[in-house]
């Protein structure tokens, strides 16, 4: 192997490192963080104490597994943004200790496109169906959500985006809504396959172009149960399948819609999907019944790689390094990145 990516991910609660060879993925290690199911949220300094606790065994046991020694690799990439600032400080900084050490070059990588060519992380043994270029994604997670066109590995258009919430914020809060738990996303999803979408109905945005709102809906669902509450305390036990099922319809009409409007008016139909909500079974569902209707070629990857994972951000890395891109060592993490 001429060309050997070590990839680390610290935007959130997962601790994660990939091992690429040659574009081939050989390991993909994740720690996650059971201790913010108690809070109904991922607590910011929490999440960073553990990623110093899980940075250096998750490191080590992806090298393992991989059949790599620390001084094989050519290249470090690491989540630089965006995401919460601790978190992304611990991926930032041993990234950066690691590769003065081993004098090889670091690759900085903006985690949103480790989504978008989540799908390209290719596996031993495996045949991986790809999108040619261009190619819509749907980007949909707990903090994002967007459509980008998609001309190159590193080539990128945002055609619209949330003016407001995220669609998986609009998940968590329906499942915290409702005592549900936390992540809500699995568990509205799980109680959906259980009930009737059609049964109830939620307020659906006016948004002009291909931007998407998700706020509204929210409070859509707020005065939806507390009046139904009001007229019978035992409402929301007796109806949460039915509930989760019309929410989360509601959620994906609007989601899709968007992205109808966006293959018309670009022409394009190579689609896919990254992110955590992409993870959704509905919403997995419903993009490949409009593929089939429109002639869309649909490319979904695989549930472990819609969350959040170092083998997305080892093949961004990996297209970055090819490209001839290396990072300074004074780069600072950011909580926020405005473009790709």
């Amino acid at each position: 192997m001429s060309n050997i990516i070590l990839g680390i991910e610290s935007s959130c609660d997962d601790t994660s490192a990939a091992v690429l060879g040659d574009g081939v993925l050989l390991s993909n290690v994740i720690a996650s963080q059971d201790v913010h199911k108690a809070y109904g949220g991922v607590v910011p300094e929490l999440a960073s104490r553990a990623h110093e606790l899980n940075i250096v065994p998750v490191v080590s046991e992806a090298l393992s597994r991989a059949s790599v020694k620390a001084s094989d690799l050519t290249a470090i990439a690491f989540t630089r943004g965006p995401g919460l600032l601790g978190s992304l400080l611990v991926g930032t900084s041993f990234a950066k200790a690691l590769g003065v050490s081993l004098g090889i070059p670091i690759i900085m990588v903006n985690h949103l496109q480790g989504h978008l060519l989540a799908g390209f992380v290719r596996e031993e043994g495996k045949e991986t169906r790809v999108p040619s270029f261009p190619y819509l994604c749907l980007l949909v997670s707990g903090g994002n959500s967007q459509i980008v066109r998609v001309d190159s590995p590193l080539s990128y258009t945002i055609l619209g985006q949330t003016i407001d919430d995220a669609v998986g914020e609009a998940f968590d809060k329906c499942s915290k809504m409702m005592g549900l738990g936390y992540p809500g996303g699995p568990v509205i999803d799980r109680l959906a396959g259980q009930g009737d979408p059609l049964r109830f109905s939620f307020a659906k945005p006016r948004v002009p172009g291909l931007d998407y709102s998700f706020s509204g809906v929210k409070t859509s669902l707020l005065y939806f149960v507390r009046d139904e509450l009001a007229k019978d305390p035992d409402f929301l036990e007796k109806n949460k399948a039915d509930i989760c099922a019309s929410f989360q319809k509601t959620l994906i009409d609007i989601l899709m819609d968007k992205l109808i409007k966006a293959s018309r008016q670009t022409g394009i139909k190579e689609i896919t999907a990254g992110g955590g909500v992409s993870a959704n079974s509905g919403l997995r569902r419903r993009i490949k019944a409009e593929g089939a209707k429109r002639g869309w070629n649909t490319y979904l990857p695989e549930f472990k790689f819609t969350t959040d994972n170092a083998a997305m951000i080892a093949m961004a890395g990996y297209y970055r390094y090819l490209a001839g891109e290396r990072t300074a060592l004074d780069v600072a993490p950011v909580s926020r990145i405005a473009d790709y």
